[in-house]
């Protein structure tokens, strides 16, 4: 039996990777800190196979047991979360990935980082392909976040190069799907809230600013396919299918047949104006593309969630 460790494993993706991970009969060992995650993400999990640890991977992390896989998903990911624990982002970006590179270094296991399409900026190439380096403002709001991945991604190619660990980076665009936080402050979550509570649904800006939605079970399966791999350079997992934020916003009203009007707010500093991956390295090398379209994946996502959970009750 693989023995797999999960950091952020109690975090919407996180949660998501470990039951996948179980699923397909694996030993999983999630380390979280709790501090975004939720014990409520992983409280269903009833397995002998899987165990939670409260770890901060930003301190010396020490994993006795062999281990195969490490997936590397912890870090604050909405811009509520870095803005509100800026240098903890950072930290998680440099200190834990380090610390989690020599986890997989002296188990000799195969070591999988969570990268983000936040490492193109606002994008000057689009669709962005993986051969892009990207717009970033280093110093802007979200820098903290935007960096802190991109050095993660070049930590993770010098122990490679260097050391020889077995790397791999996923480049997760957005994603969706039951457990995501109400109040995290991302479009569908926000919008759901919203809608189903007949709300008025805030659009940033004009709305024109588009991004590419991707349900979680497609991304969870893009994700291992990936770490079951032998590819080590960066690889877009995300659904090529783009929308404006007023079209998400409609479809939304839709889907749940709210009466909910639209109205627009000023647009966040260093908001990225496109957002949509060229996911062909992930065709070719992986077999991989998304099968669950946008209007599917978001009544997944109520029907799995329950309206209680989307409106926040109890927050």
């Amino acid at each position: 039996m693989t023995t797999c460790v999960v950091t952020g494993g109690a975090g919407f993706l996180g949660s998501h990777l470990c039951e996948k991970l179980l699923a397909e009969g694996h030993r999983v060992i999630c380390l979280d800190n709790l501090e975004t995650g939720s014990l409520e993400n992983i409280a269903h999990i009833r397995d002998e196979k899987f165990e939670f640890r409260h770890t901060d991977i930003t301190e010396y992390v020490d994993i006795p047991e062999p281990v195969d896989f490490v997936y590397h998903l912890a870090s604050p990911a909405s811009p509520i979360d870095y803005l509100r624990l800026p240098l903890h982002t950072l930290k998680v970006g440099s200190l834990g990935t380090n610390h989690m590179l020599g986890v997989a270094k002296w188990k000799r296991a195969r070591f999988l980082i969570a990268s983000t399409s936040e490492v193109y900026g606002d994008p000057k190439v689009h669709p962005q392909r993986e051969d892009y380096w990207g717009h970033v403002n280093p110093i802007g709001p979200r820098g903290v976040y935007d960096e802190a991945k991109r050095y993660a991604e070049a930590l993770t190619m010098a122990y490679h190069r260097q050391q020889g660990v077995d790397t791999a980076i996923v480049r997760i665009f957005n994603t969706y799907g039951p457990r995501m936080r109400p109040h995290d402050g991302r479009a569908i979550p926000t919008f759901l809230r919203q809608a189903l509570q007949d709300r008025p649904l805030t659009v940033f800006g004009e709305g024109s600013q588009t991004r590419s939605f991707c349900y979680v079970d497609d991304l969870i399966r893009g994700i291992v396919s990936l770490a079951e791999s032998d590819v080590h350079t960066p690889v877009n997992i995300g659904n090529p299918d783009e929308f404006t934020l007023l079209e998400l916003a409609k479809s939304v009203i839709e889907v749940t047949d709210s009466r909910s009007e639209i109205v627009f707010e000023a647009l966040p500093t260093d908001d990225p104006q496109q957002r949509r991956p060229d996911i062909g390295r992930a065709r070719d090398l992986l077999g991989w593309e998304p099968t669950i379209k946008l209007d599917e994946g978001l009544r997944r996502t109520i029907d799995q969630s329950g309206v209680e959970r989307l409106v926040g009750a109890g927050d």
